[in-house]
């Protein structure tokens, strides 16, 4: 208690050193953004690994480890606030308070897993074609099935995977298993939670198969790149059994929600939609992404890492327009374009110069791939505005446009990308 009091004592001397000073604006509350937050020892934060959507949040998420104080683990009770929109501007100026601008942060380490019900069905995601990974797979599935008594959902094309079919405990656990068929069934609405064996990209593809709310994610760190998975497998019962329990912590992370506008031209081939109608049923992919706006074609796809646009097979350098709320900003002469969320600030974005963003930090990084300009460098602009990427009237050649490295497909003159974050 005497270190609380003395923590307390030096904010109040701080408060009153900054009391004589002279002020342009006035901002209410100012005082109290900085008082000094207790922190309570007693209460510790596990390492837990989770994305998903908390209830009436439209934030992935995914935890990391509690900061170490002391010797112990321990989270505070602050929340971070955006600047307040009721400001001063001398004896008569102000502006005027408008809810729908006031941005809450929650401190990273005050947020936790809470379940409405108990979770009755996991997804399994594995990384295809490692052999290291097969044990550890059926341990897990074992553990959940056996000793959890849940249902465990995989895909068809792991359960039929002939590497399986040569271990003898894969058989008494084969007939309990269920699977589905990536694109063509639907179980957004079947899953409660995920859990992956692999590296960063399988956890990518496991946030593609969920184009809506993300079941809370647990990943274990078992392939090459582990910056999104902080699990080790050595201790995964204790593990996933406290996160069942609901006691494990969470980071949120954010993904771009992005809409490509294709003009129908002569001769392209049918949109899907089409030979929907047509040819019969298509992949669920196709149903759920793609509609028909006029002559345009839409197509929305959300990602966790980034958008690229690039000049694809082309030796030429790409022109691609760049526009912030309709507002021409540049035009990108080089390789392409990355559109990244904080998540993908560590990934294509970095290796490209770009600088790593918290993933509490509700912002969308642009970086140029190769720019032929001495002036254009990653910028980062706020979550909030609309981005529009077309090709210059000038451009000779076409562009490609990746989502999180999948469904890679060519723009042309008159097509455009307009992410945004969710």
């Amino acid at each position: 208690m005497e270190e609380g009091n003395g923590a307390d004592d030096g904010c109040k001397d701080e408060a009153a050193a900054s009391g004589g000073r002279g002020l342009a604006s006035q901002r209410p509350g100012a005082s109290q953004s900085r008082s000094c937050t207790k922190v309570d020892r007693n209460r510790t934060r596990n390492e837990a690994a989770l994305v998903g959507s908390l209830p009436g949040s439209s934030w992935d998420g995914m935890s990391g480890r509690g900061r170490e104080r002391g010797g112990s683990l321990s989270y505070s009770r602050r929340s971070l606030h955006g600047p307040s929109p009721d400001i001063h501007f001398g004896p008569k100026a102000c502006m005027l308070r408008n809810q729908t601008t006031v941005m809450h942060i929650q401190d990273p380490a005050s947020q936790r897993l809470t379940w409405s019900k108990p979770p009755l069905s996991v997804l399994v995601v594995k990384k295809i074609g490692d052999v290291r990974l097969l044990e550890n797979f059926l341990q897990l599935c074992a553990f959940l099935i056996e000793e959890k008594h849940m249902i465990v959902l995989i895909e068809k094309s792991v359960l039929e995977d002939p590497l399986l079919e040569n271990i003898e405990s894969y058989s008494s656990i084969r007939k309990k298993l269920c699977t589905f068929r990536e694109g063509y069934d639907d179980i957004s609405k079947q899953i409660d939670l995920i859990i992956c064996l692999g590296g960063d990209g399988t956890l990518l593809y496991a946030s593609t198969l969920f184009q809506a709310s993300v079941p809370p994610v647990m990943a274990f760190h078992l392939g090459s790149l582990g910056f999104l998975t902080p699990f080790k497998f050595e201790s995964f019962k204790s593990n996933v059994a406290q996160v069942i329990e609901g006691n494990a912590a969470v980071v949120l992370r954010s993904r771009l929600k992005v809409k490509v506008m294709k003009v129908q031209r002569n001769g392209d081939t049918e949109s899907s939609l089409l030979q929907l109608e047509r040819n019969g049923p298509q992949p669920l992919t196709c149903r759920s992404l793609e509609t028909l706006e006029g002559n345009r074609t839409a197509i929305q796809i959300q990602v966790l890492n980034e958008v690229v646009v690039d000049r694809g097979p082309s030796s030429y350098l790409s022109n691609v327009d760049l526009f912030l709320d309709n507002r021409l900003i540049t035009t990108v002469q080089g390789d392409g374009l990355i559109i990244s969320t904080p998540t993908g600030s560590t990934a294509y974005a970095v290796a490209a110069g770009a600088s790593m963003i918290h993933p509490n930090v509700p912002a969308i990084l642009i970086t140029p791939i190769c720019p032929h300009s001495l002036s254009f460098r990653p910028i980062v602009v706020p979550a909030g505005v609309e981005l529009t990427i077309r090709l210059s009237p000038d451009g000779k050649n076409t562009a490609w446009v990746s989502f999180d490295g999948r469904q890679r497909q060519e723009i042309r003159q008159g097509d455009r990308v307009q992410p945004w974050e969710m």
